[in-house]
């Protein structure tokens, strides 16, 4: 046999081999990252109806959260363990003791509501900043109901908030939303995600 037909056929078991090894040996995808994150907000933010609207459940005839829920939402490049926590005042007081084990934030407000629970929303976002298991951490800040008439915008929201002084030197985004424009949620949850994986993120466009 000459040397060119013996060099041919090693090229062909080599071919064979390595295609072989492309389609039978490629294993399982790496498994996507996990993270532990608390959602907070008053009653009424629709924390619950985004988060199943994420996890592609039914959110028709949701009513408020007593206690907390917790649910796996799936997203392209990791998982959020997200564990809510009902806004009612008899349940607020109670928030800090599920704060433990939390690697980010998301804190959802109603943008149309009334200036006096606005003002409310206010001071516990402020009190979540400053908490010492918190303070540390991203935070998503998701001005919801962005589909009512009566809604702030996120400008609004972030002048009246105070944010600039009061998170200045934290790592924060601060999104409008709603239910009707998922894709929206899902790109200021990608941009979480990326805080959450410490990558040099800006802060959202608002």
């Amino acid at each position: 046999m000459s040397e060119y037909m013996q060099l041919s056929l090693a090229l062909c078991r080599i071919g064979i081999y390595t295609c072989f090894r492309a389609l039978c040996c490629k294993g399982p995808p790496p498994p996507r990252p996990e993270y532990d994150v608390v959602c907070i907000g008053l009653t009424g933010a629709g924390k619950t109806s985004l988060l199943s609207r994420l996890c592609s459940e039914n959110s028709d005839d949701i009513g408020p959260t007593t206690g907390f829920n917790i649910k796996a939402v799936p997203f392209p490049n990791a998982i959020l363990n997200v564990k809510e926590l009902g806004g009612a005042d008899n349940i607020k007081k109670y928030w800090c003791r599920y704060y433990q084990g939390s690697q980010g934030v998301v804190f959802v407000l109603d943008s149309a509501s009334s200036n006096e629970d606005l003002e409310v929303a206010r001071n516990e976002l402020h009190s979540a900043l400053q908490h010492p298991q918190l303070c540390t951490l991203p935070f998503l800040i998701l001005a919801n109901h962005q589909d009512n008439r009566a809604a702030r915008t996120p400008n609004q929201i972030k002048k009246y908030f105070e944010l600039e002084p009061l998170a200045r030197g934290k790592r924060w985004i601060l999104e409008g939303s709603s239910t009707n424009n998922l894709e929206a949620v899902k790109e200021s949850f990608a941009q979480f995600i990326n805080l959450l994986e410490d990558k040099d993120t800006e802060p959202a466009r608002i």
